[in-house]
């Protein structure tokens, strides 16, 4: 057995017409991490996870899932993973329960080991179990949806973009059911358009762009890719009185002005640091009162990561 819950080879695949969705992708995903998969729009992600349950055929390469090659045994693949699309998907008709009930009769669990009441409990739609799922809010459908995908008890659940459109609470309701399941063993596979959600909950992230994998790394490895850092200084009088325009330095990589007396500096930190920008600062003729920084975050390495080539 591999100690990756997922592991995909130069994985491709190519639609009629030559649209190259994914492009010799490989990617190890390691069991017990919640890790993250970024990309902008169109970039491959919602392809590799239709591939990965069984709704798109790949062109090429190979993936297995824990273990289970997709091709050579695809029930035991499937029976490995638990999905929850973008899309809500699940008949309006029929209650809560009985989705889960229909689910569970789908993968074939007996119906001593069903576990809907507890599913239902987990998600904060016990209450709800009754009702026709058409009058369900969109939050609360996204949540049966979580709960869909673990009718069977995957050791893998992969959450499509699962927070859009839900709201502070039931989000965080959410990740912390899936904290729960991660606690428990539950490799976890996030796609999702919050950064910021992806640096607090990723262990590891992967970025696709244009089909192709353009980075794979712990999470906070590849937060400190980001080279730009900010510092913004307060000065003890109006900076128009020291200097006519903005101050220079060869050290600042940009400097702007966000109030009489002070000063937002952005600098390169494999190229200076923060004591120089301050020194710099205080040779140009300011006395500083007060200094404040801003570290670089997730984002802006997605955005340096996924930037149009110039």
């Amino acid at each position: 057995m591999t100690d990756a819950a997922i592991e995909i080879e130069g994985l491709t695949k190519v639609y009629e017409g030559g649209k190259r969705a994914l492009d010799t992708v490989s990617l190890s995903i390691p069991r017990g991490q919640i890790f993250g998969l970024l990309g902008p729009n169109g970039a491959g992600k919602s392809t590799m996870i239709n591939i990965l349950a069984g709704l798109v055929t790949k062109t090429a390469g190979s993936a297995r899932i824990w273990g289970f090659d997709i091709d050579e045994h695809p029930r035991n693949a499937k029976n490995s993973i638990g999905i929850v699309n973008q899309e809500i998907l699940f008949d309006p008709f029929f209650t809560p329960f009985e989705t889960l009930e229909n689910q569970a009769g789908y993968y074939g669990v007996p119906k001593a080991q069903r576990r809907t009441m507890e599913l239902l409990r987990a998600v904060h739609l016990e209450d709800k179990a009754d009702a026709y799922a058409r009058t369900l809010s969109g939050g609360m459908k996204r949540r049966l949806m979580v709960a869909k995908a673990m009718v069977h008890s995957p050791p893998i659940l992969v959450l499509d973009e699962p927070t859009a459109g839900v709201d502070i609470l039931l989000r965080q309701q959410l990740w912390d059911y899936v904290r729960g399941l991660n606690e428990q063993g539950v490799t976890i596979v996030l796609t999702t358009h919050y950064l910021e959600e992806a640096e607090e909950l990723c262990d590891r992230i992967a970025i696709i762009n244009h089909g192709r994998l353009i980075a794979n790394k712990p999470t906070r490895e590849l937060v400190n890719m980001a080279q730009e850092k900010i510092v913004r200084v307060t000065v003890d009088r109006p900076i128009d009185q020291v200097v006519e325009d903005l101050p220079d330095h060869p050290c600042f990589d940009r400097v702007e002005r966000t109030g009489d007396q002070m000063l937002s500096i952005t600098y390169h930190k494999d190229r200076t640091n923060a004591g120089e920008v301050l020194k710099a600062v205080n040779d140009l003729g300011f006395h500083i009162i007060d200094v404040a920084t801003q570290e670089p975050d997730l984002e802006d390495v997605f955005l340096h990561l996924t930037a149009p080539a110039e």
